[in-house]
């Protein structure tokens, strides 16, 4: 992976950034395999669902569009464990900015707690359930 992406998250493994730890259950949407192959490095043992729907306490989609992002945020807030967590990724130059998925979040019922720099082409903004509503 190239300098510019670890010194985006102060030289941080991507899966510390994202929050991942051993045995959570996880569900991954659209996720570059380069993003894939960087979070295996790290060599957590994650539980791969094959949908959300199954449980899950981390999910990481990538979009690059607003109404798929509505749709996939209000499935998921039925769906993440109450103390779970969601990224949701966007193309850093593409038709969505920060401000789009943070909106989307709050109207799904998430708040935003952390941004990231996924990788050269990707940024990413970390959503989880407000506290009073758990």
């Amino acid at each position: 992976m190239c300098d510019f992406v670890n010194s985006a998250r102060s030289g941080a493994p991507l899966a510390r950034q994202l929050s991942l730890r051993d045995g959570q259950r996880v569900w991954f949407f659209n996720m570059p395999d380069s993003v894939q192959e960087e979070i295996g490095e790290y060599a957590l043992d994650l539980v791969f669902v094959g949908d959300p729907a199954e449980g899950v306490d981390a999910a990481h989609i990538f979009v690059s569009d607003g109404e798929e992002l509505q749709t996939r945020l209000s499935c998921l807030r039925k769906q993440i464990a109450t103390d779970g967590h969601v990224w949701v990724s966007w193309r850093t130059h593409g038709d969505m900015a920060e401000q789009d998925v943070r909106a989307a979040g709050e109207h799904a019922g998430f708040i935003n707690t952390k941004a990231c720099a996924v990788d050269e082409l990707w940024s990413g903004l970390k959503l989880v359930i407000p506290k009073e509503a758990r």
